[in-house]
Parts: structure tokens; C-alpha cells; sequence
């Protein structure tokens, strides 16, 4: 991205937080919906790349299904960023009636149990509004990572936004915040991380859809170095105003074999536990990116 996309780029989400969130409620809605429509009938690099991840949640799709799950799909995305770019206005209570959570009770338990929990999430509806929800209807504040982004003025933006709404957020890179992740839960705080996709040579490979994927290690290491709980959770939209989520119950730290081979399996649970909830609402999974190693290119690397 060159600087001037940048500072474009950088603009755009700016006018994003400042005005959508002064707009009525159906108003952002209807924007959103529009955009969504667009960008789909001009069928770039996302939109394709979002049918072919889907190609593999939804095998025997015929083309005619897996184009309306996109729609869908851009559609659910671009709810996504019109709910975020609004949801620092929200009220606990009007984020208690957006949000209904299911199976809450491995959460709370494990929270009450003082050792702490490790929330992994795949890229679902909006993991926005269920960090709010947290902070705001639970009353718990927790801690999470952020991928830095080009320009830096953007990341301080997602930085700031994610800040104001009670969560401390730490960069992706540089290497400390792993041990600052493992501190909180030593504490016995909370740390929610987004855990569907990783490209780094540290990622885990699992099977994902019968394709060979690779997700972060993260999650699972700090389990097993903290003892704190792991649980994997995920969400869709229920209706135009709703979203619902469900705890899934734990993933235990193996009992035998060497810390590489217990992070694996635990990563692979993981994958299991997301693949019943994409599997469920596949529209509601906003991977416009390439996730399988089948479609990287080997000239590229890993990462590419």
C-alpha cells in the first residue's frame, strides 16, 4: 500500500467513526447494506476470494448458492463495521438486548474460579460487540491483541476505538505480549483473542473442512503455561438487530505428551469447535482472506 492509499485509507475509517455513528439506526443499516451490494456486483479480489473459502464450509453448493452466501457474507461484514463504528454510543442496556448468549455459564464459572480464561473466537458476526458485552453487561474488562496495520495512524485509530470501549489491547508484534497475556490470567483476568487464521511460521496446522489450515498457537501455550481455562466461543446475527453466541464447553490441556504435540490437539479442538459454527451460519464468517495452505503461493511463503 503506498502512502497515498494510505492516507486515503486511513480517512475513510476516520470518516467511518465520526459520522455512521451519528446517523439514525436504520440509516447506518441501510448504508451498510448498499455498500455490501456494491462491492459484491463488482466481484473483486474479497468477494471471490470469500466464495472459495466458502466453496469448502458449503462442498455440494451449487454456484448459484455459494454467489447468495456471499451476498450474504458482504452483507454480514459490512454490518459488522456499521455496528462498530457505532457501538462506542451504546448503553449497557442496549448492548444486553443486541447480545444473547448461550452456555454463558462456562465463562462466568471459570472466571469465578480465579484462574483465569482464554475466550478464542473465529471471525463470526461481530467479536466486537461480544468484547462490549463483556465489558459493559458482565461488568469484566480483558485484554486482547491487535494485528499492527499500514498506516500506524490507523492502527492508533483501531487502538483508541477498541480502548474507549474497555479493552486493553495489545500490538501483535514485538514480542511481549504474550508474557503480558500470561500475567492477566495468571491474575485471574480475561484475554479474547480472534484465533482463526494465522500465517506465521509458529502457526499450528489443523485440519479445517477436510483442508489443511494453519491457526495460532496462542490460545492453547497460554492454557497450558497458566492453567487457565480455554473456550472456544462463537457467534452469528439472529434477525437485524440481534446477535446470539454460544460458550462452548472447554479444551482440555491433554494429560500426556510434549508441549508441542498437547498444542496441537488443543488447536485442533478449537478448529472443530469453529467449524460447528461456520458450518451453522457460514454467511456470518468474514474471511475475504486466504486461509487454507492449498491457496498460498509457494513463491510467496507462508505469509503470502
Amino acid at each position: 500500500m503506498n502512502a497515498v492509499s494510505e492516507r486515503l485509507t486511513d480517512a475513510l475509517y476516520g470518516l467511518g467513526w465520526t459520522a455512521v455513528k451519528k446517523l439514525p439506526e436504520p440509516v447506518a443499516a441501510g448504508l451498510g447494506r448498499r455498500i455490501a451490494d456494491t462491492a459484491w456486483k463488482r466481484r473483486g479480489k474479497g468477494v471471490l476470494r470469500l466464495e472459495s473459502n466458502l466453496a469448502r464450509v458449503v462442498p455440494d453448493a451449487s454456484p448459484e448458492r455459494l454467489a447468495e452466501l456471499s451476498k450474504a457474507g458482504m452483507r454480514s461484514y459490512m454490518r459488522y463495521w456499521m455496528e462498530s463504528f457505532r457501538l462506542p454510543t451504546w448503553s449497557a442496556e442496549r448492548v444486553k438486548a443486541a447480545f444473547d448468549v448461550k452456555d454463558v455459564h462456562y465463562l462466568t464459572e471459570g472466571l469465578a474460579a480465579g484462574k483465569g480464561v482464554v475466550l478464542a473466537l473465529p471471525h463470526l458476526a461481530n467479536w466486537d460487540l461480544a468484547g462490549v458485552w463483556a465489558t459493559r453487561a458482565l461488568g469484566v474488562p480483558f485484554t486482547t491483541v491487535a494485528e499492527r496495520l499500514k498506516p500506524e495512524t490507523l492502527y492508533d485509530r483501531f487502538v483508541a476505538y477498541r480502548e474507549s470501549l474497555g479493552m486493553e489491547v495489545l500490538p501483535h508484534t514485538g514480542g511481549s505480549a504474550f508474557g503480558t497475556l500470561a500475567r492477566r490470567l495468571r491474575a485471574g483476568g480475561l484475554v479474547c483473542l480472534v484465533a482463526d487464521r494465522d500465517l506465521s511460521a509458529s502457526g499450528v496446522e489443523v485440519t479445517f473442512f477436510g483442508e489443511t489450515a494453519r491457526m495460532p498457537a496462542g490460545p492453547a501455550m497460554l492454557a497450558q503455561q497458566t492453567g487457565a481455562l480455554l473456550l472456544p466461543v462463537t457467534l452469528w446475527y439472529d434477525g437485524e438487530s440481534t446477535m446470539t453466541g454460544r460458550v462452548h464447553p472447554p479444551v482440555d490441556v491433554p494429560e500426556t505428551g510434549t508441549r508441542e504435540e498437547k498444542t496441537s490437539s488443543m488447536t485442533q479442538a478449537l478448529a472443530d469447535a469453529f467449524a460447528t459454527g461456520i458450518a451453522e451460519h457460514p454467511e456470518d464468517w468474514h474471511m475475504l482472506q486466504r486461509l487454507w495452505l492449498a491457496d498460498l503461493d509457494p513463491e510467496k511463503g507462508p505469509a503470502a
